[in-house]
């Protein structure tokens, strides 16, 4: 629903004071930008500014401050949870630098999605730690910290930048490095938006023509034998290897789904090699010998075409999405899983998929950060399709899958999995250490509260009980406003 103007607003005085353009409700373009790549999200943000430098962000969060609007971010869109009504919406994708360095290393501005920082690395013979959704944003990825389909090799994103330009909340233009604003430095990366509006960001790259994987499918009558395989296959893994294992239900009808994956439970290994490829495919036999695969996508591919292993939908869509991290995955939970998501069951969930983590990720960096979690052994997502009749049907389904999985849940989740906004949800994101740190430093660099629908919670008021349960933190997340950068989209990582 779009928003009336607010008269008290004076958006030709901000129109003068930026070089890029102020969108107004009602007016073209408005829409466009506002709109978030969740469809089942509603967006009516007081206006949207469509940045083109660090200096139209500063003057877009000075005017914030002085007309008492919240502050929200987008880029690819993939990052906004729910409404940002009477928000300022700062859009940043305009901001298209994309400078690949031979020696190992970009520059890139916020509006830059992977696909075209792989695209300009692979003349160099360069590779970067992207997400499973080459289609998503670098900066809003990477200060979620950035968990992708060869985190187990490489670790998490964030653990390879370099350095950020940001705008902090009071408006000021920063540079952020490991030597200079080392808290922000260690913020950004892992902290989501909270802090202020990164404009760029520089990170290492990795010498990685080629990768041998991709993703291997079998029908639904296999799925206990895949995922029980899969399960003892992964506990011999070395970290040059990172996988996943899906139970899906694809649709007919739907562009860019396989005709022989659709209408039917199928069962889909992801496999990524980053050593030989002779090792790669001798690692990935006994997942092979389980049943006759519909595909077999898995071999030697260009590094730059990796987001064919998930192949996760480009398209807008309405999406639910739930997440929880696992201490292990025993015997018993996956037969479990199976009996509430396996073919047979009547699952809504459009796809059920756990990610072994471990390996480089579970080493804290040389440089600490805001990433957390970094012991959970897997990663459990579900997504959903918000379509009639479906949509009652996957929260209640959720709820079953959480019951289900509480034994082995360390109760905490990914920022860039699943919408995470408000006060519970973000704080499952962090431990008690880390989101103390946090929100000190928003309240040090942020003091007007600006980007408070973003990822960290103010200090609780006096009188406001805190979020502690997980039921409740379920609630905040879905009535919370926004998170302020790009996430993955669904069924992303």
């Amino acid at each position: 629903m779009t928003p009336s103007p607010r008269p008290d607003l004076d958006l030709a005085a901000l129109q003068e004071r930026v070089t890029g353009r102020v969108h107004r409700p009602g007016e073209a373009g408005y829409t466009g930008l506002a709109t978030p790549w969740n469809l089942a999200v509603a967006t009516s943000p007081a206006a949207v500014v469509e940045v083109v430098s660090a200096d139209d962000v500063s003057e877009a969060l000075l005017f914030a401050a002085a007309n008492g609007l919240p502050v929200a971010v987008q880029s690819t869109g993939h990052g906004i949870a729910s409404d940002l009504d009477g928000a300022l919406l700062i859009h940043t994708g305009r901001l298209d630098e994309c400078t690949v360095h031979p020696e190992g290393w970009a520059r890139v501005g916020a509006g830059v999605r992977w696909a075209r920082l792989l695209a300009e690395a692979a003349p160099h013979g360069l590779a970067g730690p992207v997400g499973s959704a080459p289609d998503v944003g670098v900066v809003g990825y990477t200060t979620g910290g950035g968990i992708g389909p060869l985190a187990r090799t490489w670790g998490a994103a964030s653990d390879r930048v370099r350095a950020f330009d940001v705008v902090t909340g009071d408006g000021m233009v920063r540079r952020a490095t490991a030597v200079d604003e080392p808290d922000l430095f260690w913020g950004l990366r892992g902290g989501k938006g909270a802090l202020g509006v990164v404009t760029a960001v520089e990170l290492d790259l990795v010498p990685q023509a080629e990768v041998y994987g991709g993703a291997l499918y079998v029908d639904g009558a296999h799925a206990a034998a895949m995922l029980h395989t899969w399960r003892e296959w992964c506990r011999g893994l070395p970290p040059e290897a990172t996988t996943s294992v899906a139970l899906l239900n694809l649709p007919e009808g739907v562009p860019g789904v396989p005709p022989p994956l659709a209408g039917r439970f199928t069962v889909a290994v992801r496999f990524v090699w980053t050593g030989d490829h002779g090792r790669g495919a001798e690692l990935f036999t006994p997942l092979r010998a389980v049943a006759e695969p519909i595909i077999d996508m898995v071999g030697p591919m260009p590094f730059a075409q990796i987001g064919m292993v998930h192949a996760d939908p480009v398209d807008p869509l309405p999406a639910s999405e739930y997440n929880h991290l696992l201490r292990d995955l025993p015997a018993e939970l996956v037969d479990a899983l199976l009996e509430v998501a396996g073919p047979g069951t009547s699952s809504p969930q459009l796809m059920v998929e756990i990610r072994q983590l471990g390996g480089a990720l579970a080493k804290e960096p040389a440089v600490p950060s805001a990433v957390c979690h970094r012991d959970a052994a897997y990663c459990l997502e579900l997504v959903g399709v918000l379509v009639p009749p479906l949509a009652e049907a996957l929260a209640a389904h959720a709820r079953v899958v959480a019951e289900v999985v509480a034994p082995w849940d360390t109760g905490g989740v990914l920022p860039n999995f699943g919408a995470h906004a408000g006060a519970g949800g973000v704080a499952r994101c962090y431990d008690d250490v880390t989101l103390a740190r946090l929100t000190e430093l928003a309240e040090r660099y942020d003091p007007a509260r600006l980007l408070r629908i973003g990822q960290v919670p103010p200090r609780t008021p006096a009188g406001v009980p805190a979020v502690t349960s997980p039921d409740v933190a379920v609630a905040a997340v879905a009535e919370a406003p926004a998170t302020t950068a790009d996430e993955e989209p669904t069924a992303q990582g």
